[in-house]
């Protein structure tokens, strides 16, 4: 445990994480999640209200099921899939391509798809739509506003016109797009439909109130957020571990293409040399990393037996977990043989091994982040074997940088067929 500012503490210890994040824990998200998202009321991430936590999750939890997932949208991550990989597979055999950038829009236009019922076409224009770039000028505007409120109250009053829109990057145009979401689960999009219908059908059965139009607006704003760079930056970091190691590559090659036919995810969940290689790069590369701040409940407690005032800020972080040597042998190796056979992780591990969260916090996402992880690793060792890193990609550029999210320092991952 470590002091990391007045009233801030560290904690690298599978005992401590295991206490802050349990289910039924007292120790609450802290203000610095409702700071980063804007919204005039908290949304699923950001809530620290338990009781109210717990309430808008259970309208979530349906829709984002590994069931509901493959019956209702596995064709949409499928297809998205095909066109992302198709795409890398036509630029690398003229040259290289990026298939961060391919994966990006993949992600973005999958998590799309289930917010508003239609997709961004970004895979078509190879682009990001302005919806999405104005998703990341208010990120950028609200990380600002979370960690330097002084200077982005400053901002505002800026004579250039660039600066103050992006501080109110929230308003307008992203708003303005969040009805497409409302029309869709209130069935007012020419049949198209959305995640939020489900919920709605169940809310109005109890209280019709219980999520409104602008709570459907920015939790839609905050699933893109959630589930688009964080899948396209961890399936990057995993074709970039196993086109370092050759003899992977074919093993893993071989696996794929020895099924036939029309594969599902259930049966893609079966492999075990490809879940294994996914989880070993969620373990080194998760997108989330970071320290994930709570705060401790009224009146103190006691955390590995040390008392922590009431108030006080505790941070976890998967990064130092995961690369415990205590808990993983050789954890800066990557070596996919620890997942083989999860039978034989200790407990230890299994608390430790946290890529998306613990407890009620958990990912929402989890099953549809697997899901896409799966597919888009499946589909590339199988349509474009033999490819390997261009020239110019070296490791310094897939060093990582941490804003929460982690992306490779570089910001691009080029590959070749030639």
């Amino acid at each position: 445990m470590v002091r990391i500012a007045p009233s801030e503490v560290a904690v690298a210890s599978v005992s401590g994480f295991r206490e802050v994040h349990r289910i039924g824990s007292k120790y609450t998200k802290s203000p610095w999640y409702e700071a980063i998202v804007p919204s005039p009321d908290p949304i699923l991430f950001s809530m620290s209200d338990a009781r109210k936590h717990t309430a808008r999750r259970k309208l979530f939890a349906h829709g984002f099921s590994a069931a509901a997932l493959r019956k209702n949208w596995e064709t949409v991550v499928s297809q998205k899939a095909e066109a992302a990989i198709a795409n890398i597979r036509r630029e690398a055999e003229h040259g290289t391509t990026d298939v961060l950038k391919w994966f990006v829009l993949m992600a973005t236009d999958v998590i799309a798809h289930l917010s508003f019922g239609q997709s961004l076409e970004m895979l078509e224009t190879g682009e990001k739509s302005q919806y999405v770039q104005a998703l990341e000028t208010a990120l950028f505007s609200d990380s600002l506003r979370a960690e330097l409120p002084w200077f982005h109250a400053m901002m505002r009053h800026w004579p250039v016109k660039r600066i103050r829109d992006m501080v109110h990057s929230s308003d307008g145009y992203i708003l303005e797009y969040g009805k497409k979401a409302i029309a869709a689960a209130r069935g007012q999009e020419g049949g198209r439909t959305n995640l939020f219908a489900n919920m709605l059908a169940e809310v109005d059965e109890k209280d019709g109130s219980s999520l409104t139009d602008s709570d459907i607006q920015w939790e839609a704003m905050g699933l893109i957020i959630a589930g688009s760079d964080t899948t396209a930056i961890t399936l990057t970091y995993l074709i970039w571990a196993v086109l370092k190691r050759p003899d992977l590559q074919k093993r893993l090659e071989a696996e794929i293409s020895a099924m036939e036919g029309l594969v599902t995810d259930a049966q893609l969940e079966k492999l075990p040399l490809l879940n294994a290689t996914v989880d070993e790069t969620l373990r080194l590369y998760g997108a989330a990393p970071g320290s994930l701040p709570r705060t401790v409940p009224f009146g103190g407690a006691r955390l590995d037996g040390l008392f922590l005032p009431g108030g006080t800020t505790v941070s976890t972080q998967a990064f130092t977990l995961h690369r415990d040597p205590s808990i993983f042998e050789d954890p800066e190796s990557f070596a996919v043989e620890r997942f083989m056979d999860k039978a034989t992780l200790s407990e230890y591990q299994k608390t430790a091994f946290s890529p998306f969260g613990a407890g009620a916090r958990t990912c929402l996402g989890v099953h549809l982040a697997m899901m896409e992880l799966r597919r888009g690793a499946a589909l590339f060792f199988k349509q474009c074997t033999g490819a390997r890193l261009s020239e110019g990609m070296t490791d310094e550029m897939m060093k990582m940088e941490n804003r929460f999210l982690i992306a490779p320092i570089g910001h691009r991952c080029e590959i070749t067929l030639q």
